[in-house]
């Protein structure tokens, strides 16, 4: 079957638009272009199920590559039966075609490959041939003693004929994918505390004596219990049910079960189960668990990831961004409407200083002089002594010039802050200056701020440490890569770092661009992209439709209309009797246009309705307006929380088991899934997204361990 039949069966999509896709990608056609320009191909599919197809492709064709690869070998060593091609070429299973390879590989120095050597096949063939239930089997074993093989007596003949049998069993293809599937169906996941734990304290505890089905068990119980195996304080097992799984062996290699050999041979399949086949089935087993739960992993860093890069950006307005300190003092970062740094100052208004006085003077200074609208405070140490004071002190201002004080996490901000990029746009300033910048900057557009740094190092996902690392940045990238180019960016003020992830753009085209507007001024229209090195016809198809100028004369420059449609902009506008221009301008004149009316052969509906949007909204954002969180004044730390207290807090983390949320008090506090609703929830992603404002209550305070547990049932 060909791989886009067997993409179109497993998606249930059309074979045609599966063919489609497959040939717009095999041409180095960018997925979200496909995704947004190309829905008349694709017959509109989503850019997940887009990614899904790409990463399904690639799959098989590693597959198929080790198909052909292993038919060649077994043909060239003359054991491809027609049987075995007919396997071969129906399994879908990688794990499957390992079986195939093994089983024509002999291995060396096992017991088997000794009892080669020593002569003792034949007594393994007659062993399995024996149909007759009065043979002496003894008597068979003897002639074969070799005292020069070390083979002195017919039960050590017996036992390496065993031998023999056992690693061929366990290694033939039929055997281990019959047990591979039974471990799979019905097989229990079994940890146990290593000795030297047994009775102590780790954070494994929970751990010491649990069982749960392969079936069941979550990504995040998965990911934990491998993690405390590799740290050696934890012991795997994959229990399964035994007798089906020895009577499987028995039934497919026991050809004659009332031979005086047969209990002998059923003593051989049991071996061959708890010596060969059930370890070797356990490590690919474990590897299938850990490689799903990865994906599990992927998926909730993935979702949290998105709903920061897509949360809501305050806009293009003067910010100020405070890093809170103590000894070292507060640093006030003044950052423009365009996220241009204009100038810092330094404040003592904490302990060991308090100087609360000339701290707020050079706030409030700061506040005015630059038409302040926005204050970015660090919720860190000293965040919210810090906040605190600004709230005050912007008190003292009339209301309708009062900036509005917002307290902004500052992982990101400090993992920015000591990055090779941080230091190459601000050599001369200290880390905490350029933690305010980026605080300020984070504010305005979180996304344009965040693509800076490894999507890793932002603190969203789920065990992250204990998962492929090279996986887990891949499955980010591609994160960052779609939120990019859902929102677009504005080719004259976006950094390279976010143009990187521009649809067909890479470091190097990025970094071109970046230097042709430093050379030559902004861009005035998408057609000057093509002066930049390195950006010809291919690269500009992909690009340009992601790439704004908000203050082009074209108005269609300024919108997510893609050149390749400009003319088609143009009919529209002359058929309605009006200028490009007035078509943008005139909502009702666009009312009279009916979109099934304008389909061409080259234009199809979902284009003609995605530019009557564009018309309507050039340049759509497409992120939530803003909003900000207040913290309660009086729950400031965790002594000053107690049970049934309300709380307003913004979500920080959403994992498999509930939802991390910032309360304020430099602890976040963990809403478990079951404290989520009153009706079942199997998703906490379903009801919390990263970023969400909620309000919470408290339930329970663990002051020594720091833990808060929080509730969003019976909130008033």
């Amino acid at each position: 079957m060909k791989i886009a039949e067997r993409l179109a069966a497993e998606f249930k999509i059309g074979t045609a638009a599966v063919a489609r896709t497959l040939a717009l990608l095999d041409a180095g056609a960018a997925i979200p272009f496909i995704a947004r320009y190309r829905k008349e191909q694709t017959g509109g599919l989503a850019e997940s199920r887009i990614r899904e197809i790409a990463r399904r492709r690639d799959g098989f064709r590693t597959l198929e590559e080790r198909r052909t690869a292993l038919t060649e070998a077994l043909r060239e060593k003359g054991l491809l039966s027609p049987e075995r091609e007919t396997a071969l070429q129906e399994t879908t299973d990688a794990a499957e075609l390992e079986d195939f390879a093994l089983s024509l590989t002999p291995r060396e120095n096992s017991r088997a490959a000794r009892g080669r050597d020593a002569g003792l096949e034949p007594l393994a063939r007659w062993l399995v041939d024996l149909e007759d239930a009065a043979a002496d089997v003894s008597a068979e074993a003897a002639k074969f003693i070799n005292a020069g093989k070390g083979i002195e007596t017919a039960e050590a003949a017996l036992r390496v004929a065993g031998d023999i049998l056992a690693e061929e069993w366990a290694d033939d293809p039929e055997a281990r994918k019959s047990h591979r599937a039974l471990v799979r169906a019905e097989g229990v996941v079994v940890t146990s505390a290593r000795e030297e734990y047994a009775g102590r304290k780790s954070k494994y505890e929970i751990y010491y004596l649990f069982r749960e089905s392969i079936q069941a068990i979550p990504s995040h119980r998965a990911l934990a219990v491998i993690r405390g195996e590799r740290e050696k304080v934890l012991k795997i097992e994959l229990a399964f049910p035994k007798k089906p799984a020895l009577r499987n062996l028995v039934v497919r290699f026991i050809r004659h079960p009332k031979s005086a050999a047969a209990p002998f041979l059923t003593d051989v399949a049991l071996d061959a189960l708890d010596r060969i086949l059930a370890p070797a089935v356990k490590a690919g087993v474990l590897r299938e668990i850990r490689e799903k739960a990865e994906g599990e992993a992927f998926k909730v860093f993935g979702e949290n990831l998105r709903d920061l890069l897509m949360a809501a950006p305050a806009g293009r307005q003067a910010v100020l961004g405070v890093d809170p300190g103590f000894r070292a003092g507060c640093k006030l970062a003044v950052v423009a409407p365009t996220g241009k740094f204009i100038e810092y100052r330094t404040i003592y208004p904490n302990a060991p200083k308090n100087d609360a006085d000339g701290a707020k003077r050079a706030l409030l200074e700061a506040v005015c002089e630059h038409k302040i609208a926005l204050v970015a405070v660090g919720g860190g140490q000293a965040g919210r002594e810090t906040e605190t004071f600004v709230r005050a002190a912007l008190e003292e201002l009339p209301e309708r010039s009062r900036p509005a004080c917002v307290v902004v996490g500052e992982t990101a901000a400090g993992v920015y802050a000591v990055s090779d990029a941080a230091a190459a746009e601000f050599p001369r300033l200290d880390v905490a200056v350029r933690r305010a910048i980026s605080l300020a900057r984070r504010l305005q557009d979180p996304l344009a701020e965040l693509v800076k740094i490894d999507p890793r190092s932002i603190g969203v996902g789920q065990y992250q440490n204990d998962v492929d690392q090279a996986a887990l940045k891949r499955s980010l990238e591609e994160v960052v890569e779609s939120c990019v180019n859902a929102v677009g960016a504005d080719v004259n003020l976006a950094s390279e770092d976010q143009l990187k992830y521009i649809s067909g753009l890479n470091r190097a085209t990025a970094a071109a661009v970046a230097a042709h507007r430093r050379e030559r001024g902004p861009f005035r229209t998408r057609e000057a992209l093509k002066e930049v090195k390195g950006i010809g016809e291919k690269t500009f198809e992909q690009a340009a439709g992601f790439l704004r100028i908000p203050g082009a004369a074209d108005p269609r420059d300024r919108s997510a209309i893609h050149p390749e449609r400009y003319a088609f902009v143009e009919e529209l506008a002359a058929k309605a009797g009006a200028t490009v221009a007035g078509l943008f301008e005139d909502e009702a004149l666009r009312k009279t246009i009916e979109s099934r009316s304008c389909v061409t052969p080259d234009v199809g509906l979902p284009t003609v309705r995605d530019i009557l949007k564009e018309l309507e909204a050039p340049g759509r954002d497409p992120r939530p307006a803003f909003r900000t969180v207040v913290f309660s004044e009086t729950a400031k730390t965790v002594d000053d929380l107690a049970p049934e207290q309300i709380l307003e807090g913004v979500v920080s983390n959403v994992v498999d088991f509930g939802a991390f949320v910032d309360i304020g008090v430099r602890q976040d506090g963990l809403v478990h899934i079951s404290e989520m609703g009153d009706k079942f929830i199997s998703d906490p992603h379903k009801i919390l997204k990263v970023g969400q404002l909620v309000k919470v209550r408290v339930l329970s305070v663990d002051r020594e361990r720091k833990r808060i547990a929080l509730s969003l049932k019976k909130i008033p």
